[in-house]
């Protein structure tokens, strides 16, 4: 038998984004790209959505309303964070430009000696420039797909059937 509607799609969703995060922190751990400033802007829609829809998926069978309502939340939040990697995406392809402000880390040095080795030891990371391109898609474009997909999927568990939530 297979699960009803209202949970099957925010599972799904929970899952993929479950799978999008992990994969850029394994790009990042293991693949040795580091993320850029948008980069983790965007993963904090992750870290705040992913648990509003596992609490709904938890709460699905005894409080289906209130399930309803964080599927809505959590789905919000992944649509809004679409927006962002979608300017991050353009900013990648030069439709607009990207934040000013991407690029580096502030380093406070007191000496010659402190800057020179500050330069040395410091890998600048372009929030428009695609540092790899997977199937024709940067990891921006990807967060984008992966961000559009979680937030549309959680929101089809709140159109479920009244009685796919039993």
């Amino acid at each position: 038998m297979s699960a009803p509607a209202a949970i099957r799609a925010p599972g799904l969703a929970f899952l993929a984004g479950l799978f999008a995060i992990t994969a850029a922190w394994g790009f990042e751990i293991i693949g040795g790209y580091l993320p850029c400033k948008l980069c983790l802007q965007e993963r904090m829609f992750y870290y705040f959505g992913l648990p509003v829809l596992l609490v709904g998926l938890l709460l699905s069978h005894r409080m289906p309303r209130l399930a309803r309502l964080l599927y809505f939340i959590g789905g919000g939040i992944f649509l809004a964070g679409t927006i962002l990697a979608g300017y991050h995406t353009g900013a990648e392809w030069k439709l607009w430009e990207g934040p000013s402000d991407c690029g580096g880390a502030p380093t406070v040095v007191n000496n010659a000696a402190d800057l020179m080795a500050a330069v040395k030891g410091t890998r600048l990371v372009s929030c428009s420039e695609a540092p790899i391109s997977l199937f024709g898609l940067s990891f921006a474009g990807w967060d984008t797909l992966s961000m559009l997909f979680v937030g549309v999927m959680s929101w089809r568990g709140i159109f479920a059937r009244r009685d796919a939530l039993i």
